[in-house]
């Protein structure tokens, strides 16, 4: 069959003109307008529009009946598709009794995104996979799934690159919806203005007619009642109205004290996602990104030194990286690996008393139970291990600043639910059996005299 004779083209005309009969004119410009015949295949016709988020919409709203129109008009089973495509103005338009329709209006971008901040610049490891792929699917298709979104996880690993991406990428490709982002910090400080300044419905209506809703850092509003009480009208007002709403915390939410449980429940009433501290592969990949960013050629053995010694977080290897480079460029030398060495050696020493802080907790204990770390780390459940395991996170959690999803991690990467109920089991019993807070309390002392001698 020749192709030619599959052309739907006036077909879609028709279907333009009966539908533009029977919706409203604003209706018509906001989404119909924006609906352009792309080209015909057997008994397939395929419609192009300007974004993700329209053609999500228009799939919903619309084509089911274009469909019966294209039937109708036809006689034949046809297909809709649409398609995601930057549309040239139309030629020719329809014969129509109306006005020339004006285009729909681009919202304002919000300046508080860096443009930095976008996907591809993201280094994806197994360690964040997860979280990437979930802020992905959200800049695509935002108010149609995992909403709301809440990303946890420790200093430096990557939280405001992804919630800032997503800003960006909507920006770009859905320009006709608002994105608002503020870190939890802005909000409060915009909060208490309005309030001296008798502003409140202006601070109200700002956040209220958001389609895109990012907050940075929610842990920030612990012990701020009067701000989480405005966090929770805003909430519940823009996801009531299919909004999108990212936020980030540095520990899961569970962990987040003196934040009322009615928003708490909200934070974690749509997906939950964790990022943790990168293994030696990502970390390594990281910094060649980072050095080719910079336009600055590193050698191989100075960056694996550098991702092996760095453990932490993208931030300490990006400060490494940075130092080594300043260094080059002020006295016009080469990096190698001894002077890499010499520059780092302080940074490291650092970096290594942060990272063995668990191992070593973890040492202590087995020791004073006289089992191995390997049993303490690993999937062992006889009572002779279960009990030093949950000391030694219940010890862990106290004495130092690690969240319960990291110190999961240093235990063979068990979820943080599990140290949760570790430190509450440990809790009980220091309560009700003498035996276990002594041997708790010589633990604490133990660990904390010989960081202290260190």
């Amino acid at each position: 069959m020749p192709q030619e004779k599959w052309n739907y083209n006036p077909f879609w005309d028709e279907v333009v003109l009966r539908l533009q009969s029977t919706v409203s004119e604003q209706e018509y410009i906001t989404w119909l307008n924006r609906v352009s015949y792309a080209e015909s295949k057997h008994q397939k016709i395929i419609l192009a529009v300007p974004s993700l988020f329209i053609r999500d919409y228009i799939t919903t709203q619309y084509k089911q009946t274009i469909t019966e129109l294209l039937i109708e008009l036809t006689g034949e089973k046809i297909d809709v598709e649409l398609i995601v495509k930057e549309t040239s103005p139309k030629k020719e338009q329809p014969k129509v009794s109306v006005a020339p329709l004006p285009k729909v209006r681009t919202k304002p971008k919000d300046t508080n995104i860096n443009p930095i901040y976008r996907f591809d610049s993201f280094v994806v490891g197994d360690n964040c996979s997860f979280a990437y792929n979930a802020s992905m699917a959200i800049a695509k298709n935002p108010g149609v799934s995992y909403n709301p979104c809440l990303i946890y996880g420790g200093v430096g690993l990557g939280k405001t690159h992804l919630i800032q991406s997503i800003g960006n990428f909507i920006q770009q490709n859905s320009p006709e919806l608002q994105v608002v982002y503020v870190t939890a910090e802005m909000f409060t400080n915009e909060f208490i203005q309005a309030i001296g300044e008798e502003k409140t419905p202006q601070f109200r209506n700002k956040y209220r007619k958001a389609d895109v809703l990012l907050i940075d850092d929610i842990h920030f509003l612990q012990k701020k009642a009067s701000t989480q009480e405005e966090m929770f009208h805003v909430f519940n007002n823009l996801f009531e109205a299919n909004k999108q709403l990212v936020f980030t915390c540095d520990r899961p939410i569970e962990e987040v004290k003196d934040i009322a449980d009615r928003l708490k429940n909200r934070f974690s009433r749509g997906i939950n996602v964790d990022l943790l501290p990168p293994d030696f592969e990502t970390r390594l990949a990281i910094l060649r990104r980072k050095s080719n960013d910079k336009g600055f050629a590193v050698s191989s053995e100075v960056l694996e030194y550098i991702a092996k010694n760095i453990q932490t977080n993208v931030r300490d290897l990006e400060a490494s990286l940075t130092k080594l480079i300043a260094y080059s460029e002020l006295l016009n030398k080469e990096i190698t690996l001894d002077i890499a060495q010499e520059q780092l050696k302080n940074t490291f020493s650092l970096a290594k008393d942060q990272s063995l802080t668990i191992d070593s907790i973890i040492k202590v204990v087995a020791n004073y139970f006289n089992i191995s770390p390997y049993d303490i780390k690993g999937k062992k459940r006889t009572k002779s291990v279960v009990l030093p395991r949950q000391i030694a996170m219940y010890v862990g959690r106290t004495i130092t600043d690690y969240s319960t999803t990291e110190i999961g991690y240093e235990f063979g990467g068990r979820d943080h639910t599990t140290v949760m109920h570790s430190v509450q089991k440990i809790e009980g019993l220091i309560q009700s059996d003498i035996a276990v807070s002594n041997s708790v309390q010589h633990l604490i002392r133990q660990i904390s005299d010989a960081k202290r001698e260190k």
